[in-house]
């Protein structure tokens, strides 16, 4: 099993997440993060530490985001790795609890 990054960190992308990943498996784009499927070591030290609560294990995403297991495969080929805190996107907080926010998301 592996986590998945849900749409909650659309427009947020807050990197607390990455400083306590042991393997580097995040990969960051535009104003989104994702998990790498095949770094994951399904550790969940990660799901603490998002303010968001964007982050799942792969058997508990919900039913309207299972498409976000795909998204997060997929995107972590062409997304570079991060491995350090950034600090968030400027206006986090104010999207941090929005739903729906996947036609935000910039690829």
């Amino acid at each position: 099993m592996t986590h998945v990054v849900t749409e909650a960190c659309i427009r947020c992308k807050y990197t607390d997440c990455v400083d306590v990943c042991p393997v580097d498996c995040f990969r960051e784009g535009p104003n989104f993060l994702v998990i790498d499927p095949d770094e994951c070591i399904d550790c969940a030290v990660c799901i603490p530490e998002c303010p968001a609560n964007a982050i799942v294990p792969e058997e508990d995403v919900p039913g309207n985001q299972q498409s976000y297991i795909k998204l997060n495969a997929d995107l972590a080929k062409v997304w570079p790795s991060i491995t350090k805190r950034k600090d968030p996107l400027p206006d986090a907080d104010e999207w941090k609890d929005k739903v729906g926010k996947l036609d935000q998301l910039i690829r």
